[in-house]
């Protein structure tokens, strides 16, 4: 019997959509080899993320990126692994960039070199179709790199003085003995630091992240993905407040013990709430009839 037409292109393509096992070898050792020349700076970057409270989103990154790349694995099949110079592009920029920022005392740009060599290793092997199948994942890498103090402190100052502020009329509201200076609340006597208590930029990079992971996880439209996500100060700040008012009462009228314990258990906690009201919002817009969902939603579609 005659071979129909296409059929041998069919099976070409099937099995060019099946990853090589070499492939994966490969992978894995230009990415061990890229990590290994930027080993100082992956070290700082954990070093930030370990001792400095504002930067611990930083650990959950990496479950964010493969957790990006789970939900959309069904685009393997259509992102085989392809070879490309364009990664040692990549890799020869960011060791350019890294070196720019050590002559010049510029730690972001040290971090993002190593992120940046990092991809470039990945797509050296994977190829640009693969990066652009799960472009949510590779730009989720970015969340590695530490926010620079000059940009912490333009978000931070703003968001704690709103917080602190929605925070006094709500405890006074309720008849709470509570008083107001910028950023300090006294309750009980008891002076309680807002920027201590619940830092507006820990909150605000967190949420960012969970925002991010939530828009790019579930099926939903352009347009309403760059909504939520320019939502996430707003929602920096309820929860920054939900978490505060709890907080100032924790140290008006308990031990300090137990209100350091509240404030790191809740740092946590208040990422579930971040979640639920992202999911409230996106209810919201179904129950006003606002179409939210992409077209192509259905069988075998992915985020």
């Amino acid at each position: 019997m005659g071979q129909r037409p296409g059929s041998l292109e069919t099976e070409d393509m099937t099995a060019l959509g099946k990853p090589r096992f070499v492939d994966g070898l490969l992978l894995a050792a230009l990415i061990a080899l890229a990590v290994l020349a930027t080993l100082t700076m992956w070290k700082d970057i954990l070093r930030f993320a370990l001792s400095d409270a504002e930067h611990s989103y930083i650990l959950l990154t990496p479950a964010i990126v493969g957790w990006l790349i789970w939900v959309r694995r069904e685009r393997l099949r259509h992102a085989a692994p392809r070879w490309t110079l364009l990664g040692a592009m990549v890799i020869l920029l960011s060791w350019g960039l890294g070196t720019l920022g050590h002559a010049r005392g510029i730690l972001a740009a040290e971090h993002l070199s190593a992120v940046g060599a990092v991809a470039g290793a990945a797509l050296t092997i994977v190829g640009v179709p693969f990066f652009r199948a799960f472009a949510p994942a590779v730009a989720a890498m970015l969340f590695f790199i530490p926010v620079p103090g000059m940009i912490r402190q333009q978000i931070a100052i703003p968001l704690q003085e709103v917080s602190a502020r929605i925070t006094f009329v709500t405890l006074d509201l309720f008849g709470a003995p509570v008083t107001h200076m910028g950023n300090v609340l006294n309750i009980n006597g008891q002076d309680v630091a807002v920027a201590e208590a619940c830092n507006g930029m820990r909150m605000a990079a967190a949420l960012a992240l969970v925002t991010y992971t939530y828009v790019f996880s579930v099926p939903l439209r352009q347009g309403v993905r760059i909504l939520l996500v320019a939502l996430t100060p707003l929602i920096a700040v309820l929860c920054n407040v939900i978490r505060l008012i709890p907080s100032v009462l924790f140290y008006g009228y308990g031990s300090n013990d137990a209100a350091e314990v509240f404030h790191d258990a809740s740092g946590w906690g208040i990422l579930v709430v971040a979640l639920f009201m992202l999911w409230m919002i996106a209810a919201l817009l179904r129950w006003l009839e606002v179409p939210i969902e992409p077209y192509a939603v259905g069988k075998g579609w992915t985020p």
